[in-house]
């Protein structure tokens, strides 16, 4: 909580912005207000916990992105300067690294990143067969370049909204916009695109 109290309270956001002493000491009582009412109900009794925000709260969110952001600018630069790491990228709590094998080592970084916060572990995932999933995204790294196609869990199932279902024509829809708009606005291989393209198909006829 500190942490976080401390980045903003010492002005790392606030700052870059022209706003007056006032305004900024306003800001922070508003800020500090809302962060320490992370208290909640169980059993009867009221709990406040001495770190982190509150679920669901609207701005816990925000305080979270704001705080990694710190994080990132801190340690993140150092490696990218010294191309320990070539490539960073992050969405929510999801991260794509790419790494020199010949400067750095998978474990390097996982102890690193587990070492800047031992209340925010990070759990990483290496690539096998010079192929790894992120989120939505099948990478597969080559001798010359870097292939994307569409990654589904094993989980996943081809059922939508049925076509003859009670429903909206505009809901029964909404997927396959999505999957077609993803279908031409990613830079994945033109087998991919055709290997997806299949898949759309045979989603949309299993559900009439």
């Amino acid at each position: 909580m500190k942490d976080l109290l401390g980045y903003f309270f010492k002005g790392y956001w606030l700052n870059k912005n022209e706003n007056d002493k006032e305004t900024t000491k306003q800001i922070i009582r508003i800020i500090q207000s809302i962060i320490e009412q992370n208290y909640f109900q169980y059993n009867d009794i009221y709990y406040q916990p001495n770190k982190g925000v509150a679920m669901g709260s609207p701005i816990s969110g925000l305080i979270a992105e704001a705080y990694l952001q710190q994080i990132e600018g801190k340690y993140n630069k150092h490696w990218l300067n010294t191309n320990e790491i070539t490539y960073y990228r992050r969405y929510v709590d999801d991260i794509v690294i790419l790494h020199d094998s010949t400067k750095t080592q998978d474990i390097i970084i996982e102890q690193n990143m587990n070492n800047i916060n031992k209340d925010l572990q990070f759990q990483m995932t290496a690539e096998k067969d010079k192929l790894i999933n992120y989120m939505d995204l099948e990478l597969k790294r080559n001798n010359t370049k870097m292939e994307i196609g569409i990654y589904r869990k094993a989980t996943n199932t081809d059922t939508t909204i049925h076509y003859h279902s009670n429903h909206p024509y505009e809901q029964k829809i909404a997927a396959y916009r999505y999957y077609i708009n993803r279908l031409l606005t990613l830079p994945i291989t033109e087998r991919a695109k055709t290997e997806e393209w299949k898949t759309i198909i045979t989603t949309a006829t299993n559900n009439g």
